[in-house]
């Protein structure tokens, strides 16, 4: 039995947690708020301001654990460094985990660095840098703080008067103490897919998972679906870039890899060092493994010897309309009495507009046309409400 810091105790740990809890580890779940997703499945949990560098580290010397396991990127993740250094093992790896939570770090590994297909991008400290920025990319363009989650603070800036709002939205929406954006040439894509990267130690090869497509709003994921038609000369590409950027970054895991699919080629978009959010769809059991479970065997350095396709699936978002401090959900009765659907509510204790509280699944054999599954997780997902 191995000791797990769960760093970030959402749906995503807890889907996490459960993995784990079925290869009879032993996890610790932390966040900022009593009563987070994972924490109602581990064995322990700690609450903290996970900005707090010696509140975190506290954490770690009284639990001395085996992994230290991010789930979150707003954490200092600059302790990482010393946790390695004290005979830790960070997942995947402390620079990562650094280069991940800030976008300027990991884009310029991609552009620079590696040599990645990007879109044109240039960074802003101020909104007077901001409208410099625009200048230079152009319009359309999208705007991101270094530092967020989940679509918090991105915008897309079409006129002029865009750019006052969109740099008030990005420093609301950043996380952490660092205040810039980055600003990006909007790409003409034809589709977007994560591309799910399982790097694994022992010099056991890198592995992908068949590709996944989904749709966002309001820069968080709504529907998702694996897999994602991609021609051949695409997926290779997507591949080859996701295979150098996770070597460059080190470590065992799964890695959530973002591309544009456009009539030049892929660019290269984002990437997040743990199970990824478009990736629930696996929860349908379109894989041998789900992408849990294949985070988990990564970290213990169990051989995975291949992923494949066993399902056609896809997930679609279960949203809240209103705040509450005790959401209810009405309608789960009439999607569990459907065929081949599965959901997950994931347990928050509070809700707001938009706060994702769970997903629904749907799955079928291979021969299914992915749109038709598309419709249904959309239709099973709009059966249920959150009061």
């Amino acid at each position: 039995m191995k000791k797990i810091v769960l760093l970030g105790s959402g749906e995503l740990g807890k889907e996490f947690v459960i993995a784990a809890q079925r290869l009879g580890q032993y996890v610790i779940a932390v966040d900022s708020y009593a009563g987070a997703p994972a924490m109602q499945v581990a064995h322990e949990f700690e609450v903290i301001n996970m900005l707090d560098g010696d509140a975190l580290d506290a954490v770690i010397a009284k639990h001395k654990p085996d992994f230290i396991v991010p789930e979150i990127e707003a954490i200092r993740t600059e302790r990482f460094y010393a946790y390695e250094q004290q005979g830790y093992t960070v997942v995947p790896s402390a620079k990562a985990a650094n280069f991940t939570m800030n976008r300027k770090a990991i884009r310029d590994l991609a552009a620079k660095d590696l040599g990645l297909r990007t879109a044109n991008y240039r960074y802003a400290t101020s909104a007077q840098e901001l409208q410099n920025a625009v200048t230079e990319v152009g319009m359309p363009c999208v705007v991101k703080p270094l530092m967020s989650s989940s679509g918090k603070g991105q915008s897309t800036i079409k006129t002029e008067a865009d750019i006052e709002k969109a740099w008030q939205y990005a420093v609301e929406g950043s996380r952490g103490d660092v205040v810039e954006v980055i600003v990006e040439a909007f790409v003409k894509f034809n589709s977007e897919i994560t591309l799910l990267t399982v790097t694994q130690n022992n010099g056991l090869p890198t592995l992908f998972c068949p590709p996944i497509g989904h749709r966002q709003e309001r820069g968080d994921y709504q529907e998702s679906w694996q897999p994602a038609y991609v021609n051949d000369n695409d997926i290779l590409e997507a591949q080859e870039m996701a295979k150098k950027v996770t070597e460059a970054l080190g470590g065992a895991g799964i890695f959530g890899v973002e591309f544009f699919l456009t009539d030049e080629g892929v660019y290269f978009s984002e990437l997040s060092p743990r199970p990824h959010d478009t990736g629930m769809v696996t929860l349908a059991n379109t894989q041998n493994f789900n992408e849990f479970e294949l985070h988990l065997r990564a970290i213990l350095s169990y051989p995975i010897q291949e992923i494949s396709l066993l399902k056609h699936g896809a997930s679609a978002v279960i949203l809240a309309s209103k705040n509450s401090d005790q959401p209810t959900f009405t309608g789960v009765e009439k999607v569990a009495g459907l065929a081949n659907t599965d959901l997950r509510l994931f347990g928050k204790p509070t809700s707001r507009p938009y706060r994702r509280m769970g997903v629904v699944v749907t799955y079928a054999n291979t021969e299914t046309p992915i749109e038709s599954l598309i419709d249904k997780a959309k239709q099973t997902a709009s059966l249920i409400s959150v009061d």
